[in-house]
Order: C-alpha cells, then structure tokens, then sequence
C-alpha cells in the first residue's frame, strides 16, 4: 500500500537499503572497508572498473554486517559470510536478487578483503577461506518434441533453391548434432558415401551410408553418420538449389562451402540463426529455439531411443562423458513427468 509520500513498500526497502550503505563508512567495519579499497587503488593499481565492482560489492557487505549489529572484523565468521551469500540469493538484504554467477564475483571481492585484512593483522584468522563459492545452477537443454522438430523440417519450401538449402540444413542439424559453426565449415567435399568394397572395409549394413567429416572445437575431426531424411535433402540440395546458388557468385573462383548463401558464397553462422528463426515461426513452435536446440534435440531422442552414451558423446563430439550425462537427466525427467501423468497410482 502506498505510503504517505507515495511511494510503495518495495520503494521504502530499497531506501533503507541506500540509507544502511551510505552509514558504513561510518563504523569500524566500513573504514576496514575503505582501506582494502585504499589498497587496490594505489598499492595494487586495480582498474577503474574493477575498483567499482569491489566497492559495490563491499558496500554491500558491509551494510549486511552493520544491520547484523557487527561493529569489528573479529566479530565475523564464516556462518555469517554463507547467510550473506543466501541472503544475496533471495534479495532479502535490500538489494535485487543475485544470480549465482554474481554471487560467486561477491564471494571474490569478499574473500580478497578477508586476506588482506588477516595478512595485515586485523585479525587472527581468515573466516572467508573456507566458504564455498556457490556453483552455477547446470541449465537443463531444452529439446523440441518430435513433433515439433517434424514440422520445423517441413516448413521450408521443397520448390527453391534457398527453400532446398534450408531443408538440408536443418535435417543435417537435427541428424547430426552438429554445431552451427560446424555445419556451416563444412565443404562438399566433407560428405563421404561408403561402398562395399571386395576388401570388406564395408558390408550390407554400412553400404551406401553417407558419413560427414565434422571438425569440432580445437580444430578435433570426427566422422557422423547422416541418416536417410537428411541425405535425401542432401542430395536434393545439391542437384537443385547448390548450383544455381554457385553460380551467382560470377566471375570470382565458386566456394567450395556446403551451405550457400543467396550470393553464391559460404552461409554464415547469423544467417543459419535466421535460417532457424525463420523456420520455426513458420512452423508455429512457441518455444524459442537456437540452433543449439537441435543439437539438444537430436542427443535427447537418439538416448530415448536407446543410443548408448558412448555413441552420442562420440557422435557430438564431448569431449568428456559427463558432458553427454546431462541429457540422460532430461529423459529422466521426461520419464518422470510421463508417469505421474499416466500411471493410475503415481500420485
């Protein structure tokens, strides 16, 4: 309810707020305060910018401390630095909610002042040390239902050559894995189609398989099967929309790019984006999608499906499997919303 003057509650918090940090310099802890900040400018020489972030961050802190009634650095220990960092977390102290990305830069400039505040014998431990920064929460990918990913794949025109581009584009993306700047490195000459051979280096069930050499971070290649649907757009692309868009670039030497822009040279990663974009307005997906949601989409149905880990860590190119591992959560999640929705005694 409005006060008086006007203004709102969540205005006479964030007031008070302003008002406990302006009265810090004022106790013992608040001229601690300046003096670390003293410390930085002239005995450390700490840019401009990053003096700023420490003092806002130190501020505070040190209002925190004043409300708690604390009047001297000894009076501090490391419970009271880990409810600082909950209360950061829920904006309880005042101030707007941090992220944990935020609070792990506070916990930084708070730990930098407990040790030099115990290295110049203020006091005779450092309660800071032993305080665990807090772990940025792992965000889950989202994937598109199959659904959803079967009328992204459909949207672009079968009927011009940018429409074939885009068809074959997103059908890698979504086969592959791929990365958006991995598919839009690749040359033509990158596919390869595997024959039997009288060696026996192929048989029946690789005969014919179309593999792609993909090269990943750290310039690190790996070879990816392409399944059938984005080798028939593959192929159409590349019968009926690359070479009327390679012959727009005229006289200059014609790229050896897989994906074409409109002007004949190789696409760029911002114009796959709109690719995507584009599409998926078209097909009445509501919920935002990057090129990376079908990199998530593909590792999410492929284990579904029940592709072992090892095979999608390769096929994406992880270079550990514990990168793989988050995608398992997601289709135990996913198991675990259907049941309580489906079975009769989940709830």
């Amino acid at each position: 309810m409005p006060a008086q003057d006007g203004s709102t509650a969540p205005d006479q918090a964030r007031e008070r707020h302003l008002q406990r940090r302006a009265e810090v310099p004022s106790s013992s802890v608040g001229a601690e305060i300046e003096d670390y900040l003293t410390h930085l400018r002239i005995e450390r020489g700490s840019a401009a910018n990053t003096l700023s972030s420490y003092r806002n961050d130190l501020l505070r802190y040190g209002a925190f401390l004043l409300e708690r009634r604390i009047t001297a650095l000894p009076m501090i220990d490391e419970t009271l630095i880990a409810d600082f960092l909950h209360r950061l977390s829920t904006g309880d102290d005042g101030g707007s909610a941090l992220s944990q990305r935020s609070m792990a830069r506070v916990l930084a400039s708070v730990r930098g002042a407990h040790r030099y505040w115990a290295g110049e014998g203020r006091t005779t431990h450092d309660p800071a040390k032993h305080v665990a920064a807090p772990k940025p929460r792992q965000s889950l990918p989202k994937a598109l239902s199959v659904d959803e990913v079967s009328r992204l794949l459909d949207a672009p025109s079968r009927d011009t050559e940018l429409g074939r581009r885009d068809r074959a584009l997103l059908e890698f993306l979504y086969a592959t894995g791929a990365r958006i700047t991995e598919a839009v490195s690749l040359d033509v000459d990158d596919i390869h189609e595997v024959r039997a051979a009288p060696s026996g280096l192929a048989d029946a069930t690789t005969d014919g398989l179309v593999i792609v050499r993909v090269t990943g971070k750290g310039d690190k290649q790996r070879m990816v099967p392409v399944g059938r649907y984005a080798q028939q757009a593959i192929n159409d692309y590349l019968t009926a929309g690359r070479p009327g868009l390679a012959a727009r670039i005229g006289r200059r030497a014609p790229s050896p790019a897989l994906f074409l822009n409109k002007l004949g040279g190789r696409l760029s990663r911002q114009s796959a984006w709109t690719v995507l974009q584009t599409h998926a307005a078209a097909a009445e997906i509501t919920q935002e999608v990057s090129p990376h949601t079908l990199r998530h989409s593909c590792a999410t149905h492929l284990l579904e499906g029940g592709a072992g880990i090892r095979l999608v860590q390769e096929m994406l190119g992880h270079a550990s499997v514990t990168t793989t591992q988050i995608y398992t959560k997601v289709t135990a999640e996913a198991l675990q919303e259907s049941y309580a929705t489906a079975h009769p005694r989940a709830r």
